[in-house]
């Protein structure tokens, strides 16, 4: 079988992997040289501890177990699995965390409720003030700006793939083909649509009623931390904007601890997570009203260094990157991603959310799955 894969953000490749894993061979299509959306703009979480049930928390199990296994085959993706702690300083935070432990799933996902010392043993850099802290063992992390690239190099290894930079899928053609920008013709057996963010020209020409919507963040990467920050970080805002954390304490929590100002008008959470250099990548916000403004704005990084030097007890190293990026979010946030056959043998699949670095290898398996890869 050809297939045709359109985009080499971390979904289109891992469609390219499951294809070419398969004895398939791909031809993969990307406007950029090489992506450089939401993909890289990322934390590079392998984020299972917020997850709703069913089948999100399905998929993200089965992509933590994909991710694993393919790290262990490519060491240049950085995967480890070093877990999350999110510290907690109040007793309605606590309660939350408490109702998440009664979670039927809560084994699943590793969920554990540590102590202020039980919680620093794992991640000594944390010598700030806190009372416990809500682990999830199941959380993970690769290194966003380098993953593509190196799945790459063995898919261009196995002989069966093709990488086309550049070039602007402009036309879907009826018989399993694309034009793009040069005027070529690509033809395959089937032809998947992995545009991200990208949902005008073409993809709203396939589909002009896409029920996605684009998201914005901003995000921000200090230099070398100097030390290990050993498990990823969340704060107690996480929890507003994470399923998993839903009960009647958490609407507790809501009602009577209100956020930061400047958290609540930009619908911030902290994440965060150190990478292989030492440095740490930290963030962050969410705008949904479009026209997304083309700055960035001071506020939040300012709240997000406070957060930050409060859990680890001094001061943050010299900030180097501050970006933004956009991402493309089922509007029925439930759904995991939009999969939908647009023309025969034509499938666009886009829409994770947050959920794109996490969930990929297992959206992309589903895929394989269901066109009898």
């Amino acid at each position: 079988m050809r297939v045709i894969v359109v985009g080499a953000g971390v979904v289109g490749t891992m469609h390219a992997w499951h294809a070419v894993e398969r004895g398939h061979e791909v031809v993969h299509i990307e406007r950029e040289s090489e992506a450089r959306g939401a993909s890289l703009r990322n934390f590079g979480q392998i984020w299972v501890s917020g997850r709703a049930g069913g089948e999100e928390l399905d998929t993200a199990l089965r992509a933590r177990e994909l991710w694993e296994g393919i790290g262990e085959r490519i060491p240049g993706l950085g995967f480890r699995p070093n877990g999350s702690l999110t510290p907690l300083r109040t007793d309605l935070e606590l309660a939350v965390a408490e109702a998440a432990l009664g979670r039927e799933d809560a084994a699943a996902r590793g969920y554990k409720l540590l102590g202020a010392d039980e919680a620093r043993a794992l991640n000594p850099a944390l010598r700030g003030a806190f009372s416990a802290a809500l682990w999830c063992e199941r959380d993970a992390a690769v290194e966003p700006r380098t993953a593509q690239l190196a799945l790459k190099a063995p898919l261009l290894a196995s002989g069966r793939y093709t990488y086309l930079g550049g070039r602007e899928v402009r036309e879907v053609l009826g018989d399993n083909a694309v034009r793009d920008d040069h005027g070529d013709v690509h033809r395959g057996d089937v032809v998947v649509l992995c545009t991200g963010a990208w949902l005008g020209g073409l993809v709203r020409e396939l589909v002009p009623d896409l029920p996605v919507r684009r998201v914005r963040l901003q995000m921000m990467q200090t230099a070398p931390l100097g030390e290990p920050l050993t498990t990823s970080v969340a704060d107690a805002d996480s929890f507003r904007y994470y399923p998993a954390y839903a009960s009647e304490a958490l609407d507790a929590l809501n009602a009577g601890q209100a956020q930061d100002p400047t958290a609540a008008a930009h619908k911030m959470q902290l994440l965060m997570v150190q990478r292989k250099d030492g440095g740490l990548t930290i963030g962050d916000t969410h705008e949904y009203e479009h026209p997304f403004a083309f700055d960035v704005l001071e506020e939040p990084y300012e709240h997000l260094v406070r957060v930050v030097e409060s859990f680890l007890g001094r001061p943050l190293p010299k900030i180097q990157r501050r970006w933004a990026g956009v991402y493309a979010q089922c509007t029925d946030t439930s759904r995991v991603v939009h999969r939908q056959q647009v023309r025969d043998g034509v499938w666009l699949v886009t829409g994770p959310g947050g959920r794109g670095m996490t969930c990929s290898p297992a959206i992309a398996e589903k895929t394989a799955n269901e066109l009898g890869w």
